[in-house]
């Protein structure tokens, strides 16, 4: 079969579009046909020059997302195929009449930074059916967020799905404004280990997705996440998330009253290893009440130096992020949020809030 003659592409070829005699190499290597050029003059003036020539690069850098969406860091060293894809929409709303954490206003969670230090708190029986009530809530969000997961929604639109489905049940979205946190749910793709920002990047067929809830209410925070499948997902990545429901449910299963904190990790590691898989080092689980942070701290590695033993009354999260391959690393985007493992491999977490009730 005798090869086509693709003329020059420039719309104001001074040479009247010859032959081309080369090719955008940015195009070529992208994948994006049609930039052929007669000489340098042609090329320098389309590609070089062009601001609509270098945003069709942007855009498939991006993903392919709609147009007017952009990254902005571009110049960044991502380490996987994940992209931020911005604008980020606008703040959304709270009613006035929804209480508030201390910090929905100022981003600065003041009493969190006034507890540092001090032992967890003992929840009386009263916070304890106020803790039940929270969570639950929490858990009735999630499962609502994930029964939207699916190839073309935007992870901006889960966050809409979540902020209005705690609006409706009067509560507040903890992540909202939590350290100037920009949304009410944290999105987490592939790559990315956890507080990935939710933005206009459509989730795609053979993603996996984080979806991390935390409500208050009553006074009260519940915290919770999963990982889930979008559409048809790899060995590895089925592997990857049985693996790290896997090393909650047998961390879950040491709880109790006299239980060392430090040998949640002694269950989690050897579960990870023997998968091909790491556990993070740099998050950990927390204490949680009337603070969405606080003591005690709870590794989810093995010779963890952790002090502490559960007492009844003692509320505490459990949420391992494991990372597929050999190394527990990350790295963050410069939102100063997202963190990404090292290597561009996948990671999952899951997570539950945790009380074991005082009689």
């Amino acid at each position: 079969m005798s090869e086509s003659v693709v003329l020059c592409q420039s719309e104001s070829c001074p040479n009247g579009n010859p032959p081309s005699r080369l090719e955008c190499p940015t195009c070529h290597k992208l994948g994006i046909r049609g930039s052929f050029f007669c000489g340098q003059e042609c090329f320098k003036a389309e590609c070089e020059h062009s601001k609509s020539h270098k945003a069709i690069h942007d855009l498939v850098k991006s993903g392919g997302e709609q147009a007017g969406t952009y990254n902005p860091f571009a110049n960044y060293g991502f380490t996987g195929t994940v992209r931020p894809v911005y604008p980020l929409s606008a703040k959304r709303v709270i009613p006035d009449h929804i209480p508030r954490p201390d910090y929905a206003e100022t981003g600065t969670p003041f009493f969190e930074v006034k507890s540092a230090g001090q032992p967890p708190r003992i929840l009386d029986k009263v916070e304890q059916e106020k803790l039940r009530t929270v969570c639950r809530l929490a858990r009735e969000v999630l499962d609502i967020a994930a029964s939207h997961v699916r190839p073309g929604i935007t992870t901006d639109e889960i966050d809409e799905i979540v902020h209005s489905a705690i609006i409706e049940r009067n509560a507040y979205p903890s992540p909202l404004n939590y350290r100037n946190f920009p949304k009410s749910v944290c999105t987490s793709v592939n790559e990315v280990i956890c507080h990935g920002i939710p933005d206009q990047r459509r989730l795609k067929d053979g993603d996996i997705v984080n979806i991390d809830v935390t409500l208050y209410y009553d006074g009260f925070h519940g915290d919770l996440n999963e990982t889930y499948p979008v559409g048809n997902i790899d060995e590895d990545s089925k592997k990857l998330i049985r693996t790290t429901r896997e090393c909650l449910d047998e961390a879950i299963k040491l709880c109790k009253p006299g239980a060392l904190f430090r040998d949640l990790g002694k269950a989690i590691e050897p579960i990870a290893r023997a998968n091909g898989c790491a556990v993070v080092r740099t998050y950990t689980g927390h204490g949680i009440n009337n603070l969405f942070h606080c003591s005690p701290n709870i590794p989810h590695y093995a010779k963890n130096k952790a002090v502490g033993t559960m007492k009844p009354g003692m509320a505490f999260t459990i949420e391992p992020m494991i990372n597929l391959g050999p190394n527990w690393g990350d790295v963050h985007w410069p939102d100063n949020w997202t963190a990404t493992t090292v290597d561009g491999k996948r990671s999952a977490q899951f997570e539950d809030t945790l009380m074991y009730a005082k009689l």
